[in-house]
C-alpha cells in the first residue's frame, strides 16, 4: 500500500479536474484552529457529561417553547460537544491526503487507540477492562484503512468493497465509538471531498444537524497546515485524548 500511495501523492485530485478552486493563502482557517475548535468541543463535551452533568443549574431551562427546555447541558452537549468528530474526521482525511507516510499515520492511531483503552474503560465503564466500547481512536483507525484501502485498490472495486464492508463490520462488532455511522463519515467526507456542499450534507445525514453546525467552519478551511507543527505539538494533541480523560475519571471519582 505504502509504495502506491507515495506515487499518487502528488495527484492533487482534490483541486485537479475537479472546478474547485484552490485554497487561498492568508484566508480562511488553517488545519490548526479546526484542531483547537475540535479539542475545545471535546472537552466541553465530555467535562459537561461526565462531571458538570451532577450539578441541577446544568438542567435549569434556560428558554422554554412549546413544552421544549432549553438548558445548559443541551447547549453544551447538543451544540458545542458536537462539532468535534466531523471537524476530527475531516482533519483524518486531509491528514491521509498530505501525510508522508500513511503506515507511520495509521501506526500512530493504533498506538494511541492501545494508549487510551485504558482511560476511555475508567471513564465509561469505571474499570480498567470495559469491552462495551472502544475509543474514537479505533473509529479513526477503521476510517483510515477504509479510505486508504479505497485508494489503493481504486482499479479493483471487488475487493475495495469487500475491505471497506469488512471493516465496517469489525467496527461495529468491537463498538467503536459513533459505530457504523461515524466510519461512514470518514469514508463519506474522504468521497465527495471535492464538493463542501455535498459533505456538510452527506455528513449531517449521517450524524445530526446539530453536528452538521461543525460543516460552516470546516468549509472555511484554507488548506494551510497552520501553527501545529513539529513533533512535540503534533503528539501533544494526540496525547490530550488520553489525558483528559484520565483526569475527569480522577475528578469524577474524587467527588470533585
Amino acid at each position: 500500500m505504502e509504495g502506491n500511495a507515495l506515487k499518487q501523492r502528488d495527484r492533487l485530485d482534490r483541486t485537479a479536474g475537479s472546478g474547485e478552486k484552490a485554497p487561498l493563502s492568508g484566508r480562511g482557517i488553517s488545519g490548526s484552529v479546526l484542531k483547537v475548535i475540535a479539542v475545545i468541543s471535546m472537552l466541553i463535551d465530555h467535562t459537561s457529561g461526565h462531571v458538570l452533568s451532577k450539578y441541577e443549574w446544568m438542567y435549569a431551562p434556560l428558554l422554554e417553547f412549546q413544552g421544549h427546555k432549553l438548558t445548559w447541558m443541551y447547549i453544551l452537549r447538543n451544540f458545542i460537544g458536537r462539532l468535534a468528530f466531523p471537524i476530527f474526521c475531516f482533519l483524518l482525511v486531509e491528514g491521509f491526503l498530505h501525510t508522508r507516510s500513511r503506515l507511520k499515520y495509521a501506526l500512530n492511531l493504533g498506538f494511541f487507540a492501545i494508549l487510551s483503552e485504558i482511560p476511555w474503560n475508567l471513564l465509561h465503564g469505571g474499570s480498567v477492562l470495559n469491552y462495551k466500547s472502544q475509543s474514537v481512536f479505533f473509529t479513526l483507525l477503521f476510517g483510515l484503512l477504509g479510505i486508504w484501502a479505497l485508494e489503493y485498490f481504486e482499479k479493483e472495486k471487488a475487493k475495495s468493497v469487500l475491505i471497506v464492508v469488512g471493516l465496517l463490520m469489525v467496527s461495529s462488532f468491537a463498538h467503536a465509538d459513533y459505530g457504523a455511522k461515524g466510519y461512514g463519515l470518514i469514508l463519506a467526507i474522504y468521497g465527495l471531498r471535492n464538493s463542501k456542499l455535498l459533505t456538510a450534507v452527506v455528513g449531517s445525514a449521517l450524524t445530526s444537524w446539530r453536528a452538521g453546525i461543525a460543516f460552516i467552519p470546516i468549509s472555511l478551511y484554507n488548506g494551510e497546515r497552520g501553527f501545529v507543527r513539529g513533533k512535540v505539538l503534533k503528539y501533544a494533541f494526540y496525547a490530550i485524548y488520553p489525558v483528559h480523560m484520565l483526569v475527569l475519571y480522577l475528578i469524577k471519582r474524587g467527588g470533585i
